[in-house]
């Protein structure tokens, strides 16, 4: 079964962090997630740049309006991604909790949903 491990983090916690701290657990973290891509739990992971790059898209009554950055303000941010396989909820929390960032703000662990069995049901 798939995961996402949705990662937010709360800049002002990582902005404390002793000089070089930072890029410690980053480095642990490449590693551990080059381990688990190398068992076949992970399948892909990335890192989003800082909100203040994003765009958001917002339609409502047929009019659509794009907004710098994220469309709400928020302390913890949606920093990046890990899409993990495994057996169940319980492990995919596990593996979440190995990972340093939910001390910097939280880590949201998600089911995917069969989006193959959703074409076949619409019929696309």
């Amino acid at each position: 079964m798939k995961f996402l491990l949705m990662i937010y983090t709360d800049q002002t916690l990582l902005d404390a962090l002793p000089a070089g701290e930072y890029d410690r657990l980053m480095k642990d973290c490449i590693e551990k997630a080059d381990a688990l891509r190398e068992r076949g739990v992970l399948l892909d992971s990335q890192q989003l740049e800082v909100p203040s790059t994003a765009r958001s898209v917002r339609t409502r009554g047929g009019n659509t309006h794009v907004y710098d950055g994220p469309f709400a303000e928020a302390k913890e941010v949606f920093a990046g991604f890990n899409l993990i396989e495994a057996p169940d909820i319980e492990s995919a929390v596990d593996i979440a909790h190995s990972f340093p960032w939910s001390r910097f703000g939280s880590i949201e662990v998600r089911p995917v949903r069969d989006f193959a069995a959703v074409r076949e049901r619409v019929g696309a």
